[in-house]
């Protein structure tokens, strides 16, 4: 995302690495944008800590506290140097008249970043391996665009590394849970792809481990 943001350098702060950002829980006012550095997600779910997401430069977090005025839904921690723009509902107003088009590009940011919160957060709440990687899969067919939807297979260009991630899993539990579905011919796996054969499938699996 290009935005021309030099006249907001009043708002720029600077987090050191391992410096925690905001506390999940903890009342918040104020959302960032990331200039430069990385920003780790975590949220306690049960008695584990999980990694929602690490946010690059150009990328939002703690929007949460100004659509909603809600609690902070999970710890924001720098992991390296990080250099963001902090923004609270009285400087966001200006932004916002004052920029048009950045407006725009922001809210549709929101957008994105809501409904990835959202869906990441579903991912984690299921108990199973399999069925982490299964809703994983289904959350990168919603995205997809300009694909056949008339067929039950569906070709992915993702990696090991990146499904690992979004499943919030190490990357050798994911290897072997993405072999187990290989085993049962349910999956298929080239060095640039995973094919799977039927999403619908996923979708029915999914939906019966996930809690009423």
């Amino acid at each position: 995302m290009a935005m021309d943001l030099a006249a907001f350098g009043r708002f720029a702060r600077t987090f050191q690495p391992g410096e925690m950002i905001f506390s999940e829980f903890e009342p918040g006012d104020t959302f960032y944008l990331i200039q430069s550095g990385r920003v780790e997600l975590v949220k306690i779910i049960g008695d584990i800590e999980k990694t929602l997401d690490i946010l690059q430069p150009s990328e939002m977090f703690g929007e949460m506290a100004i659509l909603e005025n809600s609690p902070r839904s999970a710890t924001a921690i720098a992991l390296d140097l990080v250099k963001v723009l902090e923004f609270n509902s009285q400087n966001f107003e200006i932004l916002m008249l004052g920029n048009p088009q950045i407006a725009l590009k922001l809210l549709r940011m929101f957008a994105k970043r809501i409904y990835d919160s959202k869906r990441r957060f579903m991912i984690l709440t299921l108990d199973e391996p399999q069925a982490k990687i299964a809703d994983v899969f289904l959350m990168l067919d919603e995205t997809q665009t300009n694909i056949d939807r008339t067929t039950e297979a569906r070709e992915f260009k993702t990696t090991v590394d990146d499904i690992a991630h979004w499943a919030g899993m190490s990357i050798a539990e994911t290897r072997e849970t993405l072999s187990h579905f290989v085993a049962q011919r349910r999956m298929e796996m080239y060095p640039d792809r995973i094919i799977v054969k039927n999403i619908n499938d996923f979708s029915r699996f999914v939906n019966s481990r996930r809690k009423k």
